[in-house]
């Protein structure tokens, strides 16, 4: 019997295209740029395919082959160079090392480069060129992201996290290799089907309503013949292109009849929750105040808006600012990103007290630089903290302290996943009052087994958080809450 042979590969990054930062290869050298044979055992949110497929070949005698592994950190537009060139490497990997049974790659699905508004689209389409129609090609997504048509009719698989923050990614890379496995076999064939809600929300899953509704649709998925895989596209506000908005997908063994009804089924579920799900958002003023009236400890804070998981740079001041105003102490911040500040505190050494200027220095709105005296308690080369079984980068990076506030300055841009980022830096977050967490929701996790209260605060404009009043040019009119409608129908016939 002939072994199947498997091509796995990751092309990934999510782009805030109202972000100044732009993405070239060298954001993603800072992240993850790892060609055959350099990927590390550790997966990122993205890579997980390429570590799990290593597993699945071993437990099922596969062959397999591993392209390239690029992810990098959410910013704004890929250079065109750097987007084709990537693409065109993974491409020519696939069409020297074939022919495969099967492809299984990671996508973020939010990617926007120069000159093209759906990238993952694009490069479905040429896999699909290589390796022709008879290849199942299954992909892991990020809810945060955009699904298009043209990578509906490319895929055979489309399979993104359920969770928000995302904790299961090792488990959807295992659902993306059993479904290519199975499709191989000749024991299924998937089939995609999608309905749209006609809205876009901001949905976290740590929390109700979302979820029981994730709880649901994992039941559903277990309990239904036929159903392979249930995903909801969350949708990515910060990106301005023609099919952005939330998502249903159902892959089904043939059979699209279910598949669309499961789909809808969700999608108008879903619908039904919208201006509901999303955290309650306090002002700077107000985040501090009931911090300092709560009398358990540590409160995390989360300046949720600017996170450099949406694409922000992470150096907004407003609420460090508002902390060194009511001369605060026992609160650490994790992190700014300041490069420049870090690279004058490395110069500095360890014990050193300066005058250093930092934060605030990449986009209106965010803030002013702090200027103040401080002391330099911590340099670490090459920081990382940890999110599930992943290691994030965080560069070079130093703790500061002025008065009795502690902030952690960082090179590499990365929102706070865990708190490794404060125990790294020798500060246990038990020990005090306030933990403020640049993140939306990715740290629930973690700071929820130390925190007996959370908070998200909405601190300056960062972030386009209104899709009311964000100057999109070309995502859809027609949903909620751009438009307000009663019903997907409705929102669907107002569009036609």
């Amino acid at each position: 019997m002939k072994t199947p042979r498997a091509f796995t590969a990751v092309l990934a990054t999510e782009t805030n295209t109202f972000s100044p930062i732009r993405v070239d290869i060298h954001a993603f050298k800072a992240s993850l740029l790892a060609r055959p044979g350099e990927h590390p055992e550790t997966p990122t949110l993205c890579s997980a395919v390429i570590t799990v497929g290593r597993r699945f070949a071993k437990d099922n005698g596969w062959d397999l082959v591993e392209g390239t592994a690029a992810w990098a950190d959410p910013a704004g537009l890929v250079s065109r160079q750097t987007y084709e060139g990537l693409r065109d490497e993974i491409l020519d990997q696939i069409e020297t090392g074939g022919p495969f049974d099967a492809i299984v790659l990671g996508l973020h699905g939010a990617m926007v480069a120069e000159g093209y508004d759906d990238p993952e689209g694009d490069f479905l389409e040429r896999v699909r060129d290589v390796v022709g129609a008879e290849v199942p090609i299954v992909a892991t997504l990020d809810p945060h992201s955009h699904l298009t048509q043209r990578r509906v009719s490319m895929a055979n698989a489309l399979i993104a996290f359920k969770e928000f923050p995302h904790t299961d990614f090792v488990d959807r890379a295992e659902d993306a290799w059993r479904i290519a496995r199975e499709t191989v076999a000749g024991d299924v064939k998937p089939v995609i089907s999608v309905f749209d809600p006609k809205m876009i929300d901001v949905f976290p899953t740590s929390t109700q309503p979302m979820r029981g509704f994730v709880d649901d649709m994992i039941r559903r998925e277990a309990e239904t013949p036929g159903i392979l895989s249930l995903s909801v596209i969350h949708g990515f506000l910060a990106g301005d292109v023609p099919e952005m908005g939330t998502k249903v997908i159902a892959v089904t063994d043939n059979d699209p009849a279910l598949g669309a009804s499961v789909a809808r089924d969700l999608g108008t579920a879903l619908f039904e929750l919208r201006g509901k799900v999303r955290s309650k958002e306090h002002s700077p003023a107000e985040a501090l105040d009931r911090a300092l009236e709560f009398e358990g400890a540590p409160v995390t804070i989360a300046d949720m808006w600017d996170n450099p998981g949406g694409g922000t740079a992470g150096d907004a001041t407003v609420l460090l600012r508002e902390a060194i105003d009511r001369k605060l102490d026992s609160i650490a911040f994790g992190s700014i990103w300041d490069p420049v500040a870090v690279q004058l505190c490395h110069a500095a050494g360890e014990g050193a007290t300066m005058q250093l200027r930092f934060g605030a220095k990449s986009a209106p709105n965010t803030g002013s630089p702090i200027d103040a005296e401080v002391q330099v308690i911590r340099n670490i080369r090459n920081a990382e903290q940890r999110f599930g079984d992943s290691i994030v980068p965080v560069g070079d990076a130093s703790l500061v302290k002025l008065g009795g506030i502690e902030v952690i300055l960082n090179s590499t841009r990365a929102q706070c996943f865990d708190t490794t980022l404060f125990t790294g830096f020798g500060i246990d977050p038990g020990q005090r009052k306030i933990l403020v967490v640049k993140s939306t929701n990715h740290f629930y996790r973690s700071f929820a087994l130390v925190s007996p209260l959370i908070l998200y605060c909405s601190a300056g404009l960062a972030y386009p958080t209104d899709p009311r009043i964000t100057p999109y040019k070309k995502a859809p009119r027609d949903i909620w809450p751009i438009l307000d409608r009663a019903s997907p129908e409705q929102a669907a016939s107002a569009g036609e």
